[in-house]
């Protein structure tokens, strides 16, 4: 696997090995010893989660606060723009982003470390998103990083997303961490 570091302290792009043919392909998606190894991933996933979007769907920027959780995911259908954004309190990238598009033909994997705020876009027709999370989902933690914050300047490929009703009403970086 190819590792490459962001302008974001911790996040990572993955580039896993695929070996394939005209019957098709095979990737190890995750493999504890050699993602410890390779990344410093040493934390145990607990949850799996799967979702499915629309093309426009801006999901995110969305973080816990009490039980940060890191995640592991990847496009395995369509196309995605994912974001992570910094929000470690003291971190030298506090507020800074790093984004990367993740599609089923590149098969790339992105690194979110706990403290970060996550968010993607739907680029495709639809698109399938997986991850994997170093912490179970407290929806009582979870905050909202709103999407288009100019004091973050994220350079998303899309003007006017569709939001769920959760989703718009995300908060600055300012207003989260006065």
């Amino acid at each position: 696997m190819i590792v490459t570091a962001t302008s974001v302290d911790g996040v990572l792009i993955i580039q896993p090995k695929v070996f394939g043919d005209d019957r098709g392909f095979f990737l190890e998606t995750f493999q504890a010893e050699r993602y410890k190894k390779a990344l410093n991933i040493n934390f145990d996933f607990v949850q799996d989660n799967h979702s499915r979007s629309a093309k426009g769907v801006l999901r995110g920027l969305h973080f816990q606060k009490k039980r940060p959780q890191g995640k592991l995911v990847r496009v395995v259908k369509g196309e995605v723009f994912d974001v992570a954004v910094d929000v470690r309190p003291g971190s030298s990238t506090f507020g800074h982003w790093a984004g990367v598009t993740l599609t089923e033909e590149n098969k790339k994997q992105l690194w979110v470390p706990p403290g970060m705020a996550h968010g993607f876009v739907v680029l495709s027709e639809s698109a399938d998103f997986e991850y994997k999370c170093t912490d179970y989902y407290d929806p009582n933690d979870e905050c909202c990083l709103a999407w288009d914050d100019k004091s973050l300047a994220i350079d998303w490929p899309v003007e006017h997303p569709v939001l769920s009703e959760k989703d718009s009403l995300g908060k600055t970086l300012k207003e989260l961490f006065p």
